[in-house]
């Protein structure tokens, strides 16, 4: 690949293709927590203005006195989310003009006040609230929310500039339809989208000139080894719709990455109703895949981790002391084993272990399956993998990141079922990499741990993990963390 990729988008220089490779780029902001922090920073703002006005004006210690205040102030700040939505002063090209908008800002908060002095009005309560506390406030949660505004637009646009808040897209398909929809997305300033080059089978010359100015950087095959090593968020695929055949070849193969899929319909003669379509500012798409556990289902998950996490480690330390112990004194050699695995996107990750076998016959890439009565496994060591004890360790691989509590089993890299890599007995293998990988997981509960001595073993360990991943929820690693200990009295296939 070469720093080809010159030519400036509407939202800022493309970025290098070698910085693209490497991953050595900024972290990402999503836009739709962008947005609803912006909701709820401005709904505090309009509250806290009118409350701050109350006790400055009004200077009362009266709960009763208090209270319509602060209902009103609440009202307010909920009327505004709804305002300002309606008038569309929500979403990164919003938040970057706020001089230019400010007329429908004014706008939107002066149709609230309006909307409350009336229901006042009518409700007949009009006279148990200050006059000058409602002009004061007016005037006050006005300019915080222009202020707001001002500070929240320098934010965004440094972040814009160094790319924070783009999604990262690649084109699939080049040719005039692709170079149609570059223009297209281009010329609508309110996407978010940072293409980074086209990816299509035909060949350079076959193909001809880059679309749009933007790089041919491969074939299909090179763009999931792409997506492997840089951030790529969204694959746009232009390929025209009657081409089905063609369509589900290159589905088959991006299904496994985790990113967001969407096939064009910008120049299809198909019209479909408009709720069938998603849009990219105002270029419909329909969506093909979405990227699992995103956005705030992503913190709630990272939440979710890291609390019960700690709090497992600190109620079984003195389990994992008496293991540590029992594991030192059962064989020479070190208490903890690190394995390499595959992680999040096929990334690989040490996953920690307590040691099960005897140092001289570990077997760190799992080549070979661990059998019933395996004599590389000591005394101690049968136990613990029999009741997973020995997973306990990769708790501390939650802690940093690597690992989830609950997700698909991180497997080793030569894990093979009948004497095959799991990879080559299983169509679509990697797609269980869209996620974290976990300490357990749904296949687990339903009985498809341990021994994966036939192709079916692993076929349908595989299938359960890609119907969690599709199924996820807070509730659902709930239940599967609460069924873990009951699973693991049934350990007939754990040696």
């Amino acid at each position: 690949m070469t720093d080809t990729a010159a030519s400036d988008s509407v939202l800022g220089t493309k970025p290098r293709l070698v910085d693209l490779a490497t991953g050595r780029t900024s972290s990402f902001i999503s836009p739709e927590i962008l947005t609803d922090l912006v909701r709820a920073g401005e709904f505090a703002l309009t509250a806290v203005a009118g409350f701050a006005v109350f006790e400055t004006y009004v200077n009362s210690t009266g709960f009763e006195e208090r209270a319509p205040y602060l209902v009103v102030a609440s009202l307010a700040g909920l009327a505004v989310i709804v305002a300002f939505a309606a008038l569309r002063l929500y979403g990164v090209s919003a938040f970057t003009q706020p001089i230019r908008l400010l007329p429908r800002l004014w706008l939107g908060w002066t149709i609230v006040f309006a909307f409350l002095t009336a229901a006042a009005f009518f409700l007949k309560v009009g006279p148990e609230f200050s006059r000058v506390w409602l002009l004061t406030w007016y005037a006050a949660g006005g300019i915080a929310l222009l202020a707001g505004r001002i500070v929240l637009a320098q934010a965004v646009s440094g972040w814009l500039d160094a790319g924070r808040l783009q999604r990262r897209a690649v084109i699939i398909g080049g040719g005039e339809p692709a170079s149609a929809l570059i223009r297209a997305l281009e010329s609508d300033r309110s996407n978010e989208i940072r293409i980074c080059g086209i990816f299509d089978d035909r060949t350079p010359e076959r193909l001809g000139t880059a679309a749009a100015g933007y790089p041919h950087l491969g074939t299909i095959d090179d763009l999931v080894e792409f997506g492997r090593k840089s951030r790529v968020d969204m694959l746009i695929v232009s390929l025209p719709m009657h081409a089905e055949n063609r369509l589900l070849q290159v589905f088959r193969k991006l299904w496994v990455l985790p990113v967001d899929i969407r096939l064009s319909a910008h120049m299809s003669k198909l019209n479909f109703r408009p709720r069938a379509y998603s849009y990219i500012g105002s270029v419909p798409f329909i969506d093909i895949a979405d990227r699992p556990i995103a956005n705030w289902s992503f913190i709630l998950k990272w939440l979710f981790d890291k609390t019960i996490a700690l709090l497992a480690l600190i109620a079984l330390a003195p389990v994992m002391l008496a293991v540590a112990a029992a594991v030192r004194f059962d064989s020479r050699g070190p208490v903890l084993f690190r394995q390499k695995r595959f992680g999040f996107n096929n990334e690989l990750i040490e996953v920690f272990k307590f040691r099960s076998m005897y140092v001289d016959q570990s077997d760190a890439d799992a080549a070979r399956l661990v059998t019933r009565g395996d004599p590389r496994v000591t005394r101690v060591g049968r136990f613990i993998r029999k009741t997973s004890l020995d997973e306990l360790p990769q708790l501390f691989n939650v802690l940093t990141g690597q690992l989830s509590l609950v997700g698909p089993r991180p497997h080793a890299l030569q894990a093979k079922a009948a004497d095959r890599l799991y990879q080559d007995v299983v169509d679509g293998y990697y797609a269980r990499h869209k996620v974290k990988p976990g300490l357990t997981g749904w296949a687990q509960i339903n009985g498809w741990r341990g021994e994966t001595d036939t192709a079916e073993k692993i076929q349908r360990r595989v299938e359960h993990d890609l119907y969690y991943i599709e199924n996820w929820s807070v509730f659902l690693d709930l239940y599967i963390l609460f069924m873990t200990p009951f699973a693991l009295l049934k350990a007939e296939n754990a040696y």
